[in-house]
């Protein structure tokens, strides 16, 4: 097999990726091998990866490769071992004395019923298990005691001790409970490494933004060029409908250029000669060239890149409630095993065989089957009911830890708030009426394809009593508004600037102007042959569940603050009517990370909310990110939480299905250990002396059975949550 070097002496665990490291080694959380961060992208063939996941799952020495494509590998693997113990187990359980209890179930087998069932666990045992063999191993070199240890002890226990007994020409065995457990907690580790997929896929849909060609100009002639070949100082030119491929200054031309993706400003931003151009913004109008200044990694769209990866790859999952339990059952399970070896071999001068069958009833006993499904079972009927009510929660640990929310940053464009302008106001002044203000703008708006001229289209259409009249001669001037001739009569509509450019008055508005403005609406004046006729004014309306979603959340006692890249005016405009008082405006991409820091640093569990580019960074630097549904799919894919219907009383939703499921999560840590320690003395043997009671091994084996259909049971009892979850 080729080995491939790599070009970052940085090591990270493939199920693992915040556990970084300057040296190789394995990781403390699952003692896997770290591998390199990053690869080279050299091609492997199909054998090769094939022995490499191999290589991986066995916890052998692996040569690089490209981290996408290794933690591919290493899930692809995780899933094919679950499936090869799952289709093996229904046929082990069918053997097993649990597959005798069912009614007509005997089934035929051409050798004795326990070696057939050694024949079937033993590639259950070697070929999915080993991940946790190993994993022991490392872990125990490291002197960590985890679950994965105690799942080492469990499925050892079982699998070695039914050997034992199938081999002297026992008929009983605990194979099925070896089986089993290997089968539950792979599927659990497969869920968590697809939803760690999504931190790759988050960079990729960011880097998916900026267009593959560019146009620039070289010899005096306008070519096509890769965008990756763009060089600082050369003139591109930006034609309507274009992004912009680097970060650049405006050198000649003006235009409209809407950075909503990246700034989060909801309407387009004017741009003139001396503004700055930011890659993967489009051009709205104008045709204009630009100087590019950043390009490659030090452009403004590469740095939210590295945000990303940077605040992914520094986030530890929160300790997991079943570690702790398994830290201690791991000690009474193999302490009390011995202990009860030891009594009943040497204090009571008992055989070999019956010491050793107490004893492993009592390891038996305490194998976490339970355990194991604990908090497996809890989540999954957590996310389900999340997934009904289109709640898409990522993981485990996100959904544990939603609960612990102290302080909520809100996005305002697209989470607070339509994401697009509409008409609140129209005024007119001048002997003119407001019919007459809004039929001569939408003449000369037809054309546009501004946001706000689509608002003014759509406001006509609603009131479908206006006729519009045709124009000709239409102007478009950039970043100002337009002109054109109507019914004879010449019609400036647009920016105040372009009226008084034209020599129109505005004196007589001067206080409606002033209000609406002050109010954070932007507004679009309308003149007739050199007299104001009106103003029109628009603003990014308000979702029509935030104010109860934000009242809901002040009932929880939790923080809420605002951030936007709007002007200071507008968010503040929101954030009266909405009743937030912590508002952060004019907040840069780059910086709206730093303010969820900021919380933070106060001490506070935070949770950031958005939906688009911009918010990429804040919401991987986040404790918990989430995203909107109709956002980016890199805020999407960025976040632990998805709120597919971009409903904000969503928030409160996930907040509530998250406390009932870390309740129930507790509810069956408590039932799964209370179970198995309450059975131990009785397996130990403690009341054989007096009163003759033992527990047999198929007793113990059914027992972790039945303790599993309680967690189970309760589990499903989630569901009565769900009234609660669907009223705001």
């Amino acid at each position: 097999m080729n080995h491939y070097k790599h070009t970052n002496e940085q090591y990270t665990c493939p199920m693992h990726p915040e556990v970084i490291s300057d040296k190789p080694g394995s990781c403390p959380k699952c003692g896997m091998n770290l591998v390199p961060q990053v690869h080279n992208q050299k091609e492997m063939t199909k054998w090769e990866k094939f022995k490499m996941s191999m290589t991986m799952a066995m916890g052998m020495e692996h040569s690089g490769l490209a981290g996408r494509e290794m933690a591919a590998l290493m899930e692809r693997d995780i899933r094919n071992k679950f499936w090869f113990a799952f289709i093996i187990t229904i046929g082990i359980i069918l053997y097993s004395p649990m597959g005798e209890m069912l009614p007509g179930m005997q089934l035929p087998s051409p050798i004795p019923i326990p070696w057939l069932l050694f024949i079937l666990t033993t590639p259950v045992f070697f070929y999915s298990g080993w991940i946790f063999l190993y994993s022991t191993y490392k872990a125990l070199q490291k002197k960590i005691v985890n679950m994965a240890v105690l799942i080492a002890v469990g499925i050892t226990a079982a699998y070695g001790f039914s050997i034992v007994l199938t081999v002297i020409g026992s008929a009983d065995s605990y194979y099925e409970a070896a089986a089993m457990l290997i089968t539950f907690v792979l599927f659990g580790h497969w869920m968590e490494m697809k939803s760690r997929r999504g931190t790759t896929d988050a960079l990729q849909a960011l880097m998916n933004l900026v267009p593959p060609q560019a146009r620039v100009i070289r010899n005096e002639k306008e070519i096509l060029v890769s965008t990756a070949d763009v060089r600082i100082g050369e003139i591109v030119v930006l034609k309507p409908g274009d992004k912009v491929p680097v970060d650049g200054v405006i050198v000649e031309g003006e235009t409209a250029i809407d950075e909503s993706l990246v700034t989060g400003e909801s309407i387009p931003v004017a741009k003139k000669i001396g503004d700055e151009v930011i890659g993967a913004s489009i051009n709205q109008s104008g045709s204009v060239q630009f100087k590019a200044t950043k390009v490659g990694a030090d452009t403004a769209l590469a740095q939210i890149v590295k945000l990303v990866e940077i605040a992914q790859n520094s986030k530890a999952p929160g300790q997991k409630l079943a570690d702790r339990f398994a830290k201690y059952l791991v000690f009474v399970a193999v302490g009390g095993g011995l202990l009860t070896f030891i009594i009943w071999y040497f204090v009571m001068g008992e055989s070999l065989l019956f010491a050793l069958t107490f004893a492993i009833s009592t390891i038996v006993i305490a194998c976490p089957d339970a355990l194991g499904l604990a908090t497996p079972t809890a989540v999954a009927v957590g996310t389900s009911l999340g997934a009904k009510h289109n709640i898409l929660i990522k993981d485990a640990p996100t959904l544990e830890q939603v609960s612990k929310i102290q302080a909520v940053i809100l996005d305002k464009t697209g989470t607070l708030t339509e994401g697009k302008p509409k008409v609140t106001d129209v005024a007119a002044f001048n002997g003119f009426t407001e019919a007459d203000v809004l039929r001569y703008e939408a003449s000369v708006e037809v054309k546009s394809s501004h946001p706000l001229a689509k608002a003014i289209l759509e406001e006509v259409e609603r009131r479908q009593t206006l006729d519009i009249p045709t124009i000709e001669k239409f102007e478009s001037i950039a970043g100002h508004g337009v002109k054109a001739i109507a019914q004879g009569k010449t019609i400036l509509a647009g920016k105040e600037k372009l009226l008084l450019d034209n020599s129109v008055s505005t004196d007589s508005a001067r206080d409606v102007l002033d209000t609406l403005a002050s109010e954070g609406k932007t507004l679009s004046l309308v003149s007739v042959d050199g007299v104001l006729a009106g103003v029109i004014g628009a603003a990014d309306t308000i979702k029509p569940t935030a104010a109860r979603a934000i009242a809901a959340l002040k009932e929880l006692h939790i923080e809420i603050a605002m951030i936007t890249g709007d002007h200071q005016k507008v968010a503040e405009a929101v954030g009266r009517e909405l009743g937030i008082e912590r508002i952060f405006a004019g907040v840069l991409p780059a910086d709206k990370a730093k303010y969820v820091k900021k919380l933070q640093d106060e001490g506070k569990f935070v949770a950031m909310v958005g939906d688009g580019v911009n918010d990429a960074p804040a919401l991987a630097q986040a404790d918990i990110g989430i995203a909107i549904g109709a956002g980016t799919d890199v805020a999407i894919e960025t976040a632990k939480i998805v709120l597919m219907r971009s409903d904000p009383a969503d928030i409160i939703r996930a907040i509530r299905l998250s406390k009932a499921t870390v309740l129930k999560m507790k509810q069956n840590l408590f039932w799964a250990s209370i179970y198995n320690l309450l059975a131990i003395p009785v397996a130990a043997g403690v009341l054989y002396p007096s009163f003759g009671i033992s527990l047999r091994p198929e007793i113990a084996a059914l027992l972790m059975s039945i303790s599993s259909i309680i967690v189970a049971t309760n589990a499903v009892l989630l569901k009565r949550a769900e009234k609660s979850l669907i009223t705001v």
